[in-house]
């Protein structure tokens, strides 16, 4: 599969959490990442990564262009709820091509959790 880790400034050292503790489901996939994020999880992990630029400059753009393309099977969004973000409408038209598209979504821990838990038992989306 090709999943997408994407995290707000405050929710990224839940990712790279999650992303430790599942390695071994993620590393038999592609990832793709934006910026900061993939070169986090890269660093923690050793885990290839294919990052795009940083959400704020565009890398939310390039995630969803390639979500509307068909290329992409998971996203990850950690998104931070309590804090606004200069690029709001980016990540809401990400949201919308999830949608859109039928990829699964997950945009908090708990839900991320449920879907690598499916990825390691080899329950399909």
């Amino acid at each position: 599969m090709k999943i997408a880790l994407i995290a707000h400034d405050k929710k990224k050292n839940d990712m790279i959490e999650l992303a430790k503790k599942y390695r071994g489901v993620l590393e038999g996939h592609t990832l793709y990442a934006t910026g900061t994020t993939g070169t986090l999880v890269m660093g923690e992990t050793n885990l290839p990564v294919i990052r795009m630029k940083s959400g704020p400059l565009g890398g939310d753009q390039q995630i969803g262009a390639m979500l509307a393309c068909g290329e992409l099977d998971l996203i990850i969004f950690l998104r931070d709820p309590l804090t606004a973000q200069p690029h709001e409408p980016d990540v809401s038209a990400l949201l919308r091509l999830c949608d859109v598209q039928n990829i699964p979504l997950a945009t908090n821990v708990s839900s991320a959790v449920i879907m690598l838990e499916a990825l390691d038992k080899k329950i399909g989306f």
